[in-house]
């Protein structure tokens, strides 16, 4: 059955380049024979294969282009074998009828290649060396793109300009009237030309964006008129914005003048509601001109290649504060002693690094607790109504092929079955979005786990909420979507959402919070207490999972020192191969745990634990861990976070004033050179 099921699915898949193939074969015969009907039905059919390619399987039109048969080089073919046929039907004497049609199609067709060379051009030109967002950047000349049609789409640029001339082609094989082809080329013609000149007219120097010095001597001044204090730098791919999300309000709620640096376009968009500016500065040459900047801090989230870029920056003094903390061997990568500091929640981190012996210095740790924290609620006691919700959040499976980085694979399955099994059990599973990225294993678990639940979710019965809590969500995401993200055209590039995401509105961010927890609210009040949820999308995140779930199991992961917050009860699942003995001695984070093993057999006595305190003896344990983990409760994480803020910008002032006073002693001829930046470095003290 399932073989059937895969042959099927892969016949669907090669019905269209199939059909593609076999319209060109049937194209030449038509032409050689010369045959109207073969003619009319294999352009047709290789018409609607184009169409079906381009709509359905993007992958295959590009893996057909590799072969450098691409979409221009199909049309050309079918337009010439439809021209090759009509001079075939007809007598040597009326050749000459046809001969205008030639010439027309090969007008068409320098047209669009002139078509294209004006799309790259103007895409050049609308490809700034800076990229902003929450900053007005009006004074670039921004406009609206052209249409996506005309700018970057050139295969559905020439399936629909050349589908008049195609038609008319057919219409004349049909009909015996050249008249149709004459129209249809013409059209085809009058279309392209337009596209034409309106992409030329971008090109005009009036028309575009502010050229690339220009650009930058904005960007020059714009930091000057700000003057920034302290900024997260991130870089990454496109699933990891999330490393860079979370620090977001912790950053905002500095106040002074906070700023995002980002590396890679595609970022600028993935970075989540916000009012804090953002610059993407792709090339580290344009980089470099932070240097010259107000910028004391940068914080960083997450290490990548193009860290050791921004390093370089005498001026600025650089804070690794991670994406989250656990015990694995990447919580305490060597790379972490590039920064000028290590900011980590509290002593068990630091701890963590001098074992690890990775060349981090203790006295460059300071421990700021996990201002992000703030929002999970504290443990309010046994489960109270009829249900017990179950979190469980398998991390996903890591780089180094270890067993025991995810219980997806060997624990999984055991362990939602074992919780579906239980009666009183609402089971929220929010698996880690690169499950399955690196071991189809995991993927493979992943899908038949949901596919449990599903069936879970149908073998239940019970009251669900009306149609006004299912109306109130939507009302909800309506808002939440009004206000967090900004209404984009298909054609919409980089430049005009820059143009259109200029100077928020005060308080956006603060309305984006309050929208987001009413929508958290109506989320959870759409579905029925007993309805088991699967949870893959970002939204609701992990902490409003936090204050929902009675328990979280889960496995050796910042998920679980975060979870510590609330100090509610929650296992770990030893996939690792140790005792549990050895695996509570190697991972800290496991000592207030109780420890799953493979088969799930503890899940019945561990539930009976949440429901009865009195069965709980590890509550003093998991307070004791809380401040192990994340530090004290006072000051607050907040506080502790603006203060080592505040006590790097003055280092970065002390080291400024040092650096000015170094070079106006030792190198008596730079000292007018360098009196602009002693100045500056004064000011910004004195701030």
């Amino acid at each position: 059955m399932r073989s059937l099921s895969i042959l099927l699915k892969t016949a669907v898949k090669l019905a269209a380049p199939a059909a593609l193939v076999l319209s060109f074969a049937v194209q030449v015969v038509g032409a050689l024979l010369p045959s109207v009907p073969l003619l009319i039905a294999s352009t047709a059919t290789g018409l609607a294969a184009e169409a079906a390619l381009y709509r359905w399987q993007r992958g295959m039109v590009t893996a057909i282009a590799k072969t450098r048969a691409d979409v221009t080089v199909r049309q050309v073919m079918r337009d010439f074998l439809l021209v090759s046929g009509l001079l075939s039907l007809e007598q040597q004497s009326r050749e000459t009828v046809y001969l205008p049609l030639v010439y027309g199609l090969l007008f068409f067709y320098a047209l669009h290649f002139a078509c294209q060379a004006a799309a790259i051009l103007v895409r050049r030109t609308r490809t700034l060396p800076v990229v902003t967002r929450n900053i007005d950047a009006s004074a670039l000349r921004l406009r609206p793109a052209p249409p996506a049609v005309l700018l970057r789409q050139s295969t559905l640029r020439l399936l629909l300009f050349g589908l008049p001339s195609s038609a008319g082609l057919l219409a004349t094989a049909a009909g015996d009237e050249p008249l149709f082809a004459a129209v249809g080329i013409a059209l085809s013609v009058a279309m392209t030309a337009t596209g034409l000149a309106e992409l030329l007219l971008r090109l005009l120097p009036g028309r575009r964006p502010a050229t690339d010095e220009e650009v930058l001597e904005w960007f020059d001044a714009w930091l000057a008129e700000y003057r920034p204090t302290v900024g997260m730098y991130f870089s990454g791919g496109a699933t990891s914005a999330y490393q860079a999300n979370m620090w977001l309000d912790p950053l905002a709620r500095l106040g002074g003048r906070p700023l995002i640096v980002l590396r890679e376009r595609f970022m600028v968009q993935k970075i989540s509601a916000t009012d804090i500016p953002i610059v993407c500065v792709p090339k580290v040459a344009n980089l470099m001109r932070l240097e010259h900047s107000t910028l004391k801090v940068l914080l960083h989230p997450a290490n990548s290649g193009k860290t050791s870029q921004v390093l370089r920056i005498p001026t600025i003094k650089h804070a690794f504060v991670n994406h989250g903390e656990s015990d694995k061997l990447s919580s305490c990568n060597p790379y972490a002693k590039a920064y000028d500091e290590v900011w980590v929640a509290g002593p068990a981190a630091r701890e963590r690094y001098a074992l690890a012996d990775v060349g981090v210095e203790d006295k460059d740790i300071v421990e700021v607790g996990r201002p992000q924290l703030a929002a999970v609620e504290p443990y309010a006691g046994p489960p109270a109504g009829p249900f017990t919700t179950v979190l469980y959040a398998p991390t996903w499976e890591g780089w180094d092929g270890n067993p025991g980085n995810t219980s997806i694979i060997e624990a999984g399955e055991n362990v939602v079955r074992a919780l579906l099994a239980d009666p009183g059990v609402r089971l929220l599973y929010k698996p880690h979005p690169m499950t399955g990225s690196v071991d189809p294993r995991a993927g493979a678990a992943d899908v038949r786990i949901q596919a449990m639940i599903r069936a879970a979710n149908a073998a239940r019965s019970g009251e669900r909420p009306g149609p006004a809590a299912a109306a109130e969500l939507a009302r909800r995401t309506r808002e939440l979507e009004a206000l967090s993200t900004v209404s984009f055209r298909s054609s919409a590039d980089e430049v005009e959402r820059m143009l259109l995401q200029g100077t928020p509105e005060p308080g956006r961010a603060a309305a984006v919070a309050e929208a987001t927890t009413a929508w958290e609210a109506a989320y959870w009040a759409s579905f029925a207490v007993w309805e088991h949820q699967i949870i893959t999308g970002p939204q609701p995140g992990v902490f409003a999972c936090f204050n929902q779930a009675d328990l979280l199991i889960s496995d050796v992961s910042s998920v679980v020192s975060d979870y510590m917050a609330g100090e509610k009860p929650y296992a770990v699942a030893n996939t690792s191969g140790l005792s549990e003995s050895a695996f509570r001695d190697t991972f800290p984070t496991v000592r207030a745990a109780t420890v799953l093993t493979p088969d799930a057999s503890g899940v019945p006595a561990l539930l009976e634990s949440v429901r009865d305190p009195r069965k709980d003896g590890l509550a003093a344990a998991r307070a004791e861990l809380k401040l192990h983990l994340l530090g004290p409760s006072e000051p607050s994480s907040q506080e502790r976070f603006g203060d080592a803020v505040a006590a790097l910008c003055e280092a970065a002032d002390d080291h400024r004033v040092r650096m000015t006073t170094r070079l106006l002693s030792e190198i008596p001829p730079q000292r007018e050179a360098v009196h602009a930046a002693e100045r500056t470095a004064l000011e910004a003290t004195e701030r």
